[in-house]
């Protein structure tokens, strides 16, 4: 897939050789997961002294507790499901880190044919539909502290649903989502790729909106491990980041790349679906089960020069706004030190200055969101209380497949 003697040989030898030669890293079966795959298997770590070994998780939740565990040394994880773990939300608080992102965008919010059926190919007849019958609908997300939980939260609240009162919250891992649609389980689901085309290639949804609706170019899944990993094996960290950055920048070198990443991820190993229902959205090209076709111009994207890989300490301080916001925290954390401490922006920098990977000198980011808001970092206590804050009580969703 790639010559690695073309990767920066550099932090190999000496003392700034990998602390460990082989580490065990954790992923989900999602496109998101591409550069850490393509990373362990097409020779981009070997360069740094690394091997890779892929450990695929059943379920957000059990990829949580091994990396919490030491059982893993890192992951492909949810922005989310890390500074949840820092916090104590849902279990013991344990140091964590975050090293770089992985991706932005690409996650979808997809609904049951049963419901395109009734007519609710909307937003506005979603409104309805939820404040005129009596029945809830059921929509699944993937974490209770997951980025899925927040897109689904912030893009229902958006359109006038309450996502914690007029709505069932269940917990489903990404690979089940089309299995409960197909079985009637739930109505709707947040879930990334390739799950959302999975439901439409099948005729089981379709999509109502894309995350980067939501929030163009926002934050997604990252490199996660915990705070003593990074203490204990600086050098395996920043090698591992290098390997993964060069990973990334190779699957947007061209159309061709993404082709041929598609087509390695459809693996049983690695995500375990059809190529058709992979490569698609991982060319930004998008239909949405009612007809529409469009090229996306904020689709899956793992590098663009770096901006997707910067660890954004306004990234890391949005999720926990949303925390606040749903009730997962009763108070406001120091939001700008919990994410001096979980980003990793030293290292991040080593490693990238070291690839002429240009590091922005700003660690904050401006976006605008769905709902006309201003997200830059500035005042995060602020945006938090702009939105209505909610009791801990009013915010439990459920499992609904382990």
């Amino acid at each position: 897939m790639t010559d690695s003697l073309n990767s920066p040989l550099a932090w190999i030898n000496g003392s700034d050789a990998p602390e460990l030669n082989s580490i065990d890293v954790g992923f989900m079966a999602l496109t998101d997961s591409a550069s850490l795959i393509v990373a362990a298997t097409q020779g981009f770590a070997q360069p740094y002294g690394l091997n890779i070994n892929l450990r695929r998780q059943p379920s957000w939740s059990a990829l949580r507790d091994k990396l919490i565990n030491r059982e893993l040394h890192a992951a492909h994880s949810l922005y989310g499901l890390i500074y949840a773990a820092q916090l104590g939300i849902g279990g013991p608080a344990t140091d964590m880190a975050v090293l770089m992102g992985l991706n932005q965008n690409g996650q979808s919010i997809n609904l049951s044919s049963a419901l395109k059926d009734q007519g609710v190919v909307t937003p506005e007849a979603l409104e309805q539909r939820t404040h005129q019958s009596e029945t809830k609908l059921t929509f699944a997300q993937t974490l209770p502290t997951g980025n899925h939980a927040m897109w689904l939260y912030y893009w229902l609240a958006s359109q006038g649903i309450h996502p914690l009162q007029d709505v069932d919250s269940v917990v489903v891992p990404p690979a089940r989502m089309v299995d409960h649609l197909e079985a009637q389980r739930i109505d709707g689901f947040c879930v990334g790729e390739p799950w959302g085309a999975r439901a439409v290639s099948q005729n089981l949804g379709f999509t109502l909106a894309t995350s980067q609706t939501i929030w163009p170019d926002h934050p997604e899944k990252v490199l996660g491990c915990s705070r003593e990993f990074v203490q204990q094996y600086p050098n395996t960290a920043r090698a591992l980041v290098m390997a993964v950055l060069d990973a990334s920048r190779f699957i947007e070198q061209s159309l061709d790349n993404r082709r041929s990443t598609a087509q390695m991820l459809s693996g049983a190993d690695y995500v375990n679906a059809p190529v058709e229902d992979i490569e698609a959205r991982l060319l930004g090209e998008y239909s949405d089960g009612l007809g529409n076709h469009w090229q996306d111009h904020h689709a899956l994207s793992f590098h663009r020069k770096g901006q997707v890989n910067m660890p954004w300490l306004s990234d890391g301080m949005w999720f926990m706004t949303q925390f606040r916001r749903w009730g997962l925290l009763r108070e406001d954390p120091d939001y700008l030190g919990v994410a001096r401490q979980v980003q990793q922006l030293a290292l991040y920098r080593q490693a990238a200055e070291a690839m002429d990977i240009r590091v922005p000198s700003d660690s904050m980011r401006s976006s605008q969101l769905i709902d006309g808001k201003v997200w830059d970092g500035s005042d995060p206590a602020g945006y938090a209380r702009s939105f209505t804050l909610h009791a801990l009580a009013d915010c439990a969703p459920v499992a609904a497949d382990h």
